[in-house]
């Protein structure tokens, strides 16, 4: 990420994730070792933890502690985890390298990797559960697992992989393809934000309704700023492979609007995102500078 506060940002959230990460990750010489060591090799390889920092932004713009904040950021984060180590698998988007490294299923072998994303799962919603440093009751914490499970599930991220699946040599309209990925990919980036704002029982709704119209917004220019990538980017820099979506014929935003429309649609969504943010002072400065993050970056 650039230089300056988002940097800062970015290097303080990523420290206590990572912290927190580690705390509830098992042991991995804690039988059964090679899962172990699947699910940590899974986790802690790097990652921009874009969702960690979503949580921990929006829980800055409505003044909550960053503690408070720990067991949320963890959680979307071993969710995204799993997500990335199942949709690598051979059955699904059939890849080798995640973030500059072998995939999961690589580095160990498929059964390995399907049962490391299962309990990278199963733990998101066991940190919620249990973390104490929230000093929150069973009502908001059952409203927290309930956002994630849903924003997981058949109705969010796993349901939008399903859609992609079955959208591979098919040509979908613009309308289609944005629900697909308001499904695969937004889903979780609104959970993240939304995660946030459940610690308390009367926060503005207002409020709530705008931070998720922000989420949306980023969510949809996530995907696409990928699509874009995915086309422009280069395999080294992307810690990826490049041209998957091309090879397995599955739309795109640029295959619908070219690049340059593409990028178009990126900065009008980003910019109706700031604009649901205009109430919040500049507390609310990290989700505005993780908005032009998203559309700008390179991988």
């Amino acid at each position: 990420m650039d230089s300056g506060p988002l940097e800062t940002f970015s290097r303080e959230c990523r420290e206590r994730v990572e912290s927190a990460l580690m705390r509830w990750l098992p042991r991995p010489n804690a039988p059964p070792e090679t899962l172990h060591q699947a699910m940590r090799y899974s986790v802690l390889n790097g990652g921009k933890r874009i969702r960690p920092m979503l949580v921990y932004a929006a829980g800055r713009a409505l003044a909550l502690k960053p503690e408070q904040l720990d067991a949320p950021a963890c959680a979307v984060e071993l969710i995204h985890s799993y997500s990335l180590v199942h949709d690598d698998l051979p059955a699904m988007d059939d890849d080798d390298l995640r973030r500059g490294q072998p995939t999961c299923h690589k580095a160990f072998d498929e059964a390995t990797a399907i049962l490391a994303g299962d309990a990278l799962q199963t733990l998101a919603f066991q940190v919620i559960a249990r973390d104490q440093a929230m000093a929150v009751g069973a009502e908001q914490r059952m409203r927290m697992i309930e956002n994630l499970a849903q924003a997981s599930g058949s109705r969010g991220m796993a349901g939008g992989q399903a859609l992609d699946l079955a959208a591979v040599g098919q040509d979908l309209d613009l309308a289609q393809l944005e629900h697909m990925h308001i499904h695969k990919t937004g889903a979780l980036i609104r959970a993240s934000v939304r995660l946030g704002t459940l610690f308390g029982p009367n926060l503005d709704t207002r409020l709530i309704r705008q931070l998720d119209r922000y989420a949306k917004c980023i969510g949809l220019a996530f995907q696409i700023r990928d699509d874009i990538l995915d086309v422009a980017g280069e395999t080294q820099e992307l810690g990826k492979t490049r041209g998957k979506d091309r090879a397995q014929d599955k739309p795109t935003y640029p295959s619908l609007l070219g690049l340059s429309g593409a990028q178009d649609k990126a900065e009008s969504l980003y910019h109706e995102a700031l604009q649901n943010l205009e109430s919040l002072n500049e507390t609310a400065d990290p989700l505005r500078w993780i908005a032009a993050y998203i559309v700008g970056r390179s991988r």
